[in-house]
Parts: structure tokens; C-alpha cells; sequence
């Protein structure tokens, strides 16, 4: 797949997300972030699961990304629970084994937080649907590295790319590759009409300064 079609997939995926409400837009009553930010627009990625077309969507263009950047995979591994299904799906698709990561140890049995078969040594990528700082991934990352996984490479559905994720993924040493990025979204939304001028008018400095938006605004964090 050419870098057209990987541009043309990333415009179908924004078109979809958008469609389905996986990503949604409210500038009027901003949404609250698990970190308690108000903001005025929200990632719902499970959405996406329940059609057939969209998962293979993603994995497709996550198997081209790999192809078209030489990326090695011995194995593919989720993030618990998000990051599963693409995985499981992309895992298919090239053959490898899969692993999925836990957030903590488990408490009870043979106490896990790698489910699955991991060797030292092994290419490692890690699938995420989404990143906004990308403290959860991360943690992913590492907690393979500790096992002897080798992990050079994250990929993920949508990425709103803060510079906080960036300088973040740059410490670990780790690149982050996203099949749709905040940027791409707007202007896909702005060619198309599927975003109003109004609602692209205050997207795009909400991007510049994300976590001073909600105040500025009348919107204060919840604590």
C-alpha cells in the first residue's frame, strides 16, 4: 500500500470515527477527561468494534504501516483492555503470536501481567487504540523490556499528538506510529464539511493548549 493509500485510510478512518461517534465534538458542554480536564472532544474507539469492516479497516492499515516502515514484528501485543482487539486482529493477519499487557499484576494464580508467550530477545510492538499523554502505554513498554521483550515501536488508532506523549515516547526510546492524528482529523473534518467552521475555529487552539482550555473557557477542572 502506497503512502497515498495509507493518507486515503487515515481519511476513511476520520470519516468513520467521526460517523459513528467514536469521536465526537462538543464545544458547548466540553466533555471530562478521566484526569478531570473539560474538553470539547472525546475518543471512544470501542466503537469501532462492532463492525467487522472497521476492525479489519484498522488492521489492514496498521499491517501496511509495518510493511512500508520495515518494522520487524515477532510479536504483537494489546494494552488491557483497549489495545486487545486490534491486536488480536493485526496478530491474524501476520501470523504472530499475541500477548496482552495488564495495568498491574494479577492478585491471584500465577500473579501475571504478560498474558501469553513472550521469549527474551523478541520484537515486541504494542497496540493501543488510543494516546493523549501516553503514561499508559508507556508503562506497557516497559513492563515488556523488564521481561526481555524487545520494544522499539508503538501503534495506535488515534494519537491527539500533545507534546507531552511526544517528549514522553521520546525519554523511553520508543516511536509512536497512529493511523489518525487530532491534526489530520480537523482537516479531514474541514475539507469534508463533517466539521462546522465554528467548531474548527476553536479545535485548533484548543490542540496549541489543551489543558488551559476548559479554564479559559468557563470550564474548570474536576477534582
Amino acid at each position: 500500500m502506497s503512502r497515498q493509500s495509507l493518507i486515503t485510510a487515515s481519511e476513511k478512518l476520520a470519516e468513520t470515527a467521526l460517523k459513528i461517534g467514536a469521536i465526537r465534538i462538543n464545544t458547548d458542554n466540553p466533555f471530562t477527561w478521566a484526569s478531570g480536564y473539560r474538553m470539547p472532544v472525546y475518543n471512544d474507539n470501542r466503537l469501532l468494534l462492532g463492525n467487522a469492516d472497521h476492525r479489519l479497516l484498522i488492521a489492514k492499515t496498521f499491517q501496511s504501516l509495518l510493511k512500508n516502515k520495515k518494522i520487524e514484528a515477532d510479536v504483537v501485543a494489546g494494552t488491557a483492555t483497549a489495545g486487545i482487539p486490534a491486536a488480536t486482529t493485526l496478530a491474524d493477519l501476520i501470523k504472530t503470536p499475541l500477548i496482552y499487557v495488564r495495568n498491574s499484576p494479577k492478585k491471584h494464580g500465577l500473579q501475571n501481567q504478560i498474558e501469553g508467550v513472550l521469549h527474551k530477545g523478541q520484537h515486541v510492538i504494542v497496540i493501543e487504540d488510543l494516546v493523549s499523554t501516553g503514561g499508559s502505554v508507556l508503562k506497557a513498554v516497559e513492563t515488556i523490556r523488564l521481561k526481555g521483550g524487545t520494544v522499539q515501536h508503538c501503534l495506535c488508532v488515534f494519537t491527539y499528538g500533545f507534546r507531552e506523549a511526544e517528549d514522553q515516547f521520546a525519554r523511553t526510546d520508543c516511536q509512536l506510529h497512529a493511523l489518525l492524528t487530532f491534526e489530520q482529523l480537523i482537516d479531514f473534518g474541514a475539507k469534508s464539511g463533517a466539521l462546522t467552521e465554528s467548531q474548527t475555529s476553536l479545535l485548533r487552539p484548543w490542540f496549541k493548549d489543551p489543558f488551559k482550555w476548559g479554564e479559559r473557557h468557563g470550564f474548570p477542572r474536576k477534582k
